[in-house]
């Protein structure tokens, strides 16, 4: 069975490695699937308090995505998950699975409504649109538990398929935390003490412009014909 961890034994840590394909039939070694993946949590036993996922995945099947969500959120260690580069689609979901969501300064998620190939007549079609709109309401529902905004208002980024990045996230509340930033030593308070350092700013009262000296009168033209001829006889 292929491995996605490592378990760091010392700190009761286990490393889980997204970096591929969300998919129930793995080809590739990156391919990652939902009935591989509980398997590997199953193993990992009770001595494990903290599991790491590292994400980097454009996504890829909703229900695989959904299943790996729901393992990483019933087992009973603290989930931390990290977005490494891109954390897209049903990928970003896994993503909000976390106790803990952080993402890197140089990275995105990804969100959208599902979408499918289909063929078939109109009833066919139509039903199918109905079933897609399910599945994003799954999608929605994990979201929600986390975020800050309205449903209304993720919803609308879901129609728009929407580029998050880290700020946003962590302002929306996708993300609990930014590593990598040098610009913020404390990401989860960062939008709080920008506000309360405007609010307490001190008001800066306009000083005023200092007044020019007065201009000596300027001297009449034929006083500096006549001054000019004293100075060349004298």
């Amino acid at each position: 069975m292929k491995k996605y961890y490592s378990m760091v034994t010392e700190n009761g840590e286990a490393n889980i490695n997204i970096y591929g394909d969300i998919t129930s039939w793995e080809w590739l070694e990156s391919d990652v699937s939902s009935y591989t993946l509980s398997k590997e949590l199953d193993s990992l036993g009770d001595g494990i308090n903290t599991i790491n996922v590292y994400i980097n995945s454009y996504g890829g099947e909703v229900a695989e995505g959904l299943a790996i969500y729901n393992a990483l959120k019933r087992h009973k260690a603290k989930i931390k998950t990290y977005c490494d580069g891109f954390a897209a689609s049903i990928a970003s979901v896994i993503f909000m699975a976390g106790d803990e969501r952080i993402m890197s300064n140089a990275s995105l998620l990804f969100i959208h409504n599902a979408w499918t190939y289909t063929g078939g007549n109109a009833n066919e079609l139509r039903k199918t649109a109905d079933d897609l709109e399910t599945m994003t309401q799954a999608s929605i529902n994990a979201y929600m538990d986390h975020v800050n905004i309205t449903e209304e208002e993720l919803k609308e980024m879901l129609d728009a398929e929407t580029w998050i990045t880290p700020q946003d996230a962590l302002t929306m509340g996708f993300a609990t935390s930014i590593i990598n930033d040098s610009t913020n030593k404390n990401p989860n308070q960062s939008i709080k003490k920008q506000v309360m350092k405007q609010l307490t700013k001190p008001v800066e009262t306009p000083q005023e412009t200092p007044t020019p000296p007065a201009e000596e009168p300027a001297e009449p033209e034929e006083n500096k014909t006549q001054n000019l001829i004293a100075a060349l006889f004298r």
